[in-house]
């Protein structure tokens, strides 16, 4: 998008000005630029990754709803770090009266610009049960659909895992809880478009792969972004694309980590608290591999995984993006025994390294009541594809305006 003063004598070029985008200039008052700032609202917000890429992409966010305590102290200390207004709203969302919100926010009817929200996964995932909507989570999804009912945003914006495309609904249908979706916005007046995105086409060193859902009220004018990364393959003249951005080339800089100590605050949050037996643990096993896969070490050192525990004691390769982060084990430094710090899963991620994480910093396999750390980078949409997304959208309602 790029922004073009008029040079036409028929115009006042301090009053107007050209907006260039995908289907044509378009011209448009320049004070109306210089004072508004289209207003968004996050839903199930986590650690802020979408808030980030949303930020970036030029919207205001109004508020933040977020349920874990753990995640409302990040997002906390990064509005305060960046000095914005946004309100965080701790609590379940099912209890909050969108009405009651949107005039606590001083806001009417169709004066939001954007909702966006990642609603929980773990209904729909192909790595767990699949309990779709027999699982309450699984509901969670249509608050999205509740809120956009009250405010009457101009667009939307969810993220989810690509098992919401064939997930049953109540009566087993394949695909039943997608359609239901569709058609509740749908009959809101919204015209959805979505599309299976990969982190790693958006300069995201990992491979992760999710559903984007952006719904535009009465327009079809959204196109997703092109991509800005590709397999080495594609990386030359014929086809514009960097190549995919690589675990070593995100890590680099970073140095040693610092070991934790008790009662020692660390605010960068690049720390390693692995523990001695899995230090054992993962030597011997070489970069790019997995423990389960090393059966000439000793059985004390193997234990009790399969040949399925491809994840478990997880080597990342210098040379490619990083398997999709998960909210299960945390993965191996590429050639040190230890665990990646959260700041190096940030990295992996495409958050700012200005960015904090609060909250504690769990073992490989530990637990912790609410968000540690680490689970909440992997929860997160990844700012750079939030980044993208919400450009896009921006795009779009800049065409409809004008």
């Amino acid at each position: 998008m790029v922004m073009k003063m008029n040079d036409n004598r028929d115009f006042q070029p301090q009053q107007y000005c050209f907006l260039e985008t995908s289907t044509g200039y378009h011209c448009i008052k320049s004070d109306r630029l210089a004072t508004t700032k289209r207003k968004a609202l996050s839903l199930f917000s986590g650690a802020g990754g979408m808030d980030v890429g949303v930020s970036k992409a030029g919207f205001d966010i109004v508020a933040s709803l977020e349920i874990d305590p753990y995640a409302c102290e990040t997002l906390r200390a990064n509005i305060c770090r960046e000095q914005r207004s946004t309100k965080v709203i701790e609590g379940d969302i099912r209890n909050v009266d969108p009405l009651r919100l949107m005039a606590s926010l001083d806001m009417r009817e169709a004066e939001l610009d954007l909702l966006f929200g990642g609603p929980p996964c773990q209904p729909f995932s192909q790595i767990g049960k699949r309990q779709s909507l027999n699982d309450e989570r699984g509901l969670l999804l249509f608050e999205m659909v509740r809120f956009a009912e009250a405010f009457r945003p101009r667009a939307i914006l969810i993220e989810q895992v690509k098992g919401l495309l064939n997930a049953p609904d109540h009566q087993g249908k394949p695909g039943g809880v997608f359609e239901q979706l569709i058609n509740k916005l749908k009959g809101l007046g919204y015209i959805s478009k979505w599309q299976v995105i990969s982190a790693a086409d958006y300069g995201v060193p990992q491979m992760r792969q999710r559903v984007f859902i952006v719904s535009l009220a009465g327009s079809d004018r959204f196109r997703f972004p092109a991509p800005t990364h590709g397999p080495v393959a594609k990386a030359f003249p014929l086809f514009p694309l960097s190549p995919y951005v690589t675990v070593g080339e995100a890590l680099a800089g970073l140095g040693q980590p610092r070991r934790r100590e008790a009662g020692q605050v660390v605010n960068d949050n690049h720390i390693d608290v692995t523990p001695e037996g899995d230090r054992f643990r993962i030597s011997g096993v070489p970069e790019g591999s997995h423990l389960a896969a090393q059966i000439h070490l000793p059985q004390e050192q193997r234990r009790n995984l399969t040949k399925k525990d491809t994840t478990k004691f997880k080597r990342l390769s210098r040379t490619q993006p990083a398997n999709t982060l998960r909210c299960g084990e945390i993965f191996f430094h590429p050639c040190e025994d230890r665990y990646l710090t959260p700041r190096e899963y940030m990295r992996l991620h495409g958050y700012p390294d200005d960015y904090v994480l609060c909250g504690p910093i769990r073992g490989r396999s530990g637990r912790v009541r609410f968000l540690d750390q680490h689970r909440q980078v992997a929860n997160s949409v990844p700012p750079p594809v939030a980044h993208a997304l919400a450009s896009a959208i921006m795009e779009a309602l800049h065409a409809q305006d004008f």
